[in-house]
């Protein structure tokens, strides 16, 4: 595999080369080193084109799509994923976000969309972390920081007709169980309805893209 890539890449060198870097140059070594073996198999295997890089860890993806650098990438995605053309307007602050997240979290970008709507985007490396009852406290933690903002905003002119729908979009490396019963379907979409029919919006709206992991896999 290495010896074909290089064929159309001629800057992928081989193990020994860039081990043999590594330990010319102190610093390099010092870095290297201090990682645990499965980190040093995995540079390695990244810097020589055995395995691709997975684009969906933390420091791949929020360089890759984030909103503030490269909206447009954030945009399009939530376009495709919304199904009407989206305009990121800001980045919102996370100060107020549930605490005592774990690191199985690899990102978490809340925007709010140019029609007053919220979108909080969340990656997770492992299905089972983010279950139907975490992502609806992650739901009535956006809405309720939206209403805070905005009636702070409108103060006397404040009507509840003011707040914009909440999307809670989630992103699975890999999916969980629930997931595996629909192999063909990859995107699963949830809002909330009443069993007569009656039509209204309750502002929580979910999106869950399962196995995610196909977005790099080779």
């Amino acid at each position: 595999m290495t010896q074909k890539l290089k064929t159309y890449f001629p800057d992928i060198r081989q193990r020994e080369e860039l081990l043999e870097q590594i330990h010319g140059n102190a610093a390099l070594e010092q870095i290297f080193t201090g990682w645990n073996p499965e980190q040093q198999n995995l540079f390695l295997d990244c810097c020589t084109g055995v395995r691709g890089v997975r684009m969906l860890y933390d420091s791949f993806f929020k360089i890759i799509m984030d909103p503030d650098t490269v909206p447009e990438r954030m945009e399009e995605l939530l376009s495709l994923l919304l199904g009407q053309n989206v305009r990121i307007l800001k980045v919102l602050p996370q100060e107020s976000r549930i605490a005592a997240e774990d690191s199985l979290l690899i990102l978490d970008i809340v925007v709010e969309l140019a029609d007053g709507s919220i979108a909080d985007v969340e990656v997770q490396k492992i299905g089972y972390a983010f279950p139907g009852q975490r992502a609806a406290c992650y739901s009535s933690d956006l809405l309720l920081r939206q209403y805070k903002r905005v009636k702070s905003e409108r103060k006397k002119l404040f009507s509840y007709r003011d707040i914009r729908p909440v999307y809670t979009i989630v992103l699975f490396e890999e999916s969980p169980r629930e997931f595996r019963s629909l192999p063909d379907r990859y995107i699963h979409r949830s809002r909330q309805v009443f069993d007569t029919g009656l039509e209204m919006d309750l502002l929580q709206k979910y999106i869950r893209w399962g196995d995610a992991s196909r977005l790099y896999r080779r």
